[in-house]
Parts: structure tokens; C-alpha cells; sequence
């Protein structure tokens, strides 16, 4: 009997990023998504499996993106949803998933479930 195949995740490499902190494009001193798009190829080369962003969703910024206001939008430091689909094509073209940081439990009280 052969062993049932292992899910992607298991055993994969992931290549953490906050974008806060990565590359900046429009010098504003904050990292965003286009930065992040335009080293997707550095990161390929890295032979990982995919990346893991840190929350990039739309926030009032009082714990820096983990008091998130909408998982729907992006915050407006770190680009528009178009960037955010642009970084999803380009990761899928070298062959790279993509994990998206979903922090729940640090939702902020600005978010209409509290409102």
C-alpha cells in the first residue's frame, strides 16, 4: 500500500516578508506591494517554496497593519488591491505560492464588526 501524498505545505520553505519593512518604490519610506513584486524574482532564485506576507490589509496603524480595519482592502501605504493581484500573477508565473497572514485575533476596533 503506498502512502498518501503529502499536502504542498508540509515540509515547504516559505520566505517570510513584512512589507512595512521591504523594499519601498515610491519613497515614502514604507515598504509596499510593488517592492515586493519587483524582488519576486531574488526570492525564486532562493529555490523556496513560496512566500508568507505579513498584513498588508487596510488599518488605522496603531499596532503597525495588526489592527486590521478591512480584510477586504489594502491599506493605501502598501498599494492598491491591483498591486496586491499583480504580486499574485507575477508569485504564480515563477512557480511560487503565496500565504497570506490572516491575523483574526488582532482585528481593531475601527472594524465594522465593531461598529
Amino acid at each position: 500500500m503506498s502512502k498518501p501524498e503529502q499536502p504542498w505545505w508540509r515540509g515547504a520553505v516559505l520566505y517570510q516578508i513584512y512589507p512595512r519593512s521591504y523594499l519601498d518604490t515610491n519613497g515614502d519610506g514604507v515598504g509596499d506591494l510593488p517592492g515586493i513584486r519587483r524582488k519576486l524574482d531574488y526570492i525564486a532564485s532562493l529555490g523556496v517554496d513560496g512566500i508568507w506576507i505579513s498584513p498588508f490589509f487596510a488599518s488605522p496603524m496603531k499596532d503597525f497593519g495588526y489592527d486590521v480595519s478591512d480584510y477586504c482592502s489594502v491599506d493605501p501605504v502598501f498599494g492598491a488591491l491591483e498591486d496586491f493581484d499583480q504580486l499574485l500573477d507575477r508569485a504564480h508565473g515563477y512557480g511560487l505560492k503565496v500565504v497570506i497572514d490572516q491575523v483574526y485575533a488582532h482585528t481593531s476596533d475601527e472594524h465594522a464588526w465593531f461598529t
